[in-house]
């Protein structure tokens, strides 16, 4: 049986949407929200009728019915930390969506919008590996700081979709290998998926481990404090530079690896250093990674935009190539992730979690 589903992912200033039959795209589109249409509504629960009218007249034009699906798969919002996987929308999922648990962002209106499609004809609306996922040992959240905790917060829709794309195309199960899995975008995080669970990996959101195009990674942090606390800076401005506007943005003024490459290419010292020092910290967090697993790594995945750049790859391959053999998906393909999840439940390949 083939399986047609409606994909929803929503953005801060987007709804992206496709229809998928099995992992085969029939049309993906992406709706542009205007700061003016976003601004009319005091909170981004309050969005959710007008993005899901959006949706369902897309579907109209494109002359689709929706009675034709067999599910409706969206992407995962701040939800409570829970295990990766397939997760059947539920009441209490919604509940904790619409209040914002774990905070708001237009992530969590996925869930919600699918939910209104599906429930009218009667089919389940799914969501899958929100970037909450949290499979980590507890001796990995042990910070060094009493009260301080280590998050599982990473790119877990698409670092869990190219493991298990690994292991299907090696005919192999997830659950058998130990990977180590490296998303390198405008945020980075490496993963270390041991038997299906992704036993440690640093916070992407909040700036740990390696710089990024936009975030500053682990820096020395008697500096950061005395930074904090010299009166030349707001908190606001702090978490900037953390988030947003650290990393290589910092140093060159660019976010966009395509450019420093440019950059290198017309002479520019600077930019051939901080390009060196990014693929250096990719590669020593690669390396602390393979001593959780005790040096039995599988293979290496690399994925996200920036693995694209055949020069960074061939870099970290050199560096770490030593460990395991390294596999390249590039890219950051979220519908087809989120499709491929709704459909190893319809194919019964998985069982749907359940959020409790």
């Amino acid at each position: 049986m083939n399986f047609k589903m409606l994909i929803i992912n929503p953005g801060s200033t987007s709804t992206k949407i496709g229809v998928y039959e099995d992992d085969k795209e029939i049309f993906v589109e992406s709706l542009t929200h205007s700061l003016e249409e976003i601004e009319k509504y005091d909170n981004i629960y309050d969005q959710f009728e007008f993005r899901k009218n959006l949706i369902l007249n897309v579907l109209k034009e494109k002359g689709f019915e929706v009675k034709l699906l067999n599910a409706v798969v969206a992407r995962g919002g701040l939800l409570k930390p829970i295990k990766g996987g397939t997760y059947t929308v539920s009441e209490k999922m919604l509940e904790d969506l619409k209040i914002g648990i774990q905070g708001e962002h237009a992530c969590n209106l996925g869930a919600i919008i699918g939910n209104e499609i599906a429930k009218p004809i009667g089919i389940p609306a799914f969501i899958v590996d929100p970037v909450v996922v949290d499979e980590m040992e507890e001796v990995a959240r042990i910070s060094g700081m009493e009260g301080v905790k280590r998050k599982s917060i990473f790119h877990a829709l698409n670092q869990k979709a190219v493991a298990k794309r690994y292991a299907k195309e090696n005919h192999l199960k997830y659950e058998d290998l130990n990977l180590i899995v490296v998303h390198i975008g405008g945020g980075v995080s490496v993963g270390v998926h041991q038997k299906g669970r992704v036993v440690d990996v640093n916070n992407a959101l909040d700036g740990e481990g390696p710089f990024s195009p936009e975030r500053s990674g682990s820096v020395p942090i008697g500096e950061l404090v005395k930074m904090c606390f010299s009166g030349e800076h707001s908190l606001e401005e702090i978490k900037k530079k953390i988030v947003g506007k650290g990393g290589i943005i910092s140093y060159l003024g660019t976010n966009d690896v395509r450019i420093v490459e440019e950059k290198i290419c017309s002479g520019d010292k600077k930019a051939e250093l901080i390009k060196e020092a990014f693929i250096y910290q990719v590669s020593k967090e690669i390396g602390a990674c393979a001593t959780v697993l005790k040096g039995k790594v599988d293979s290496i995945i690399l994925t996200g935009g920036i693995s694209y750049s055949k020069s960074v790859t061939k870099k970290i391959i050199e560096n770490v190539g030593f460990i395991s053999p390294v596999t390249i998906y590039p890219g950051e393909d979220e519908m087809l992730a989120l499709a491929e999840g709704g459909l190893r439940v319809l194919g019964g390949e998985e069982v749907a979690r359940e959020y409790k």
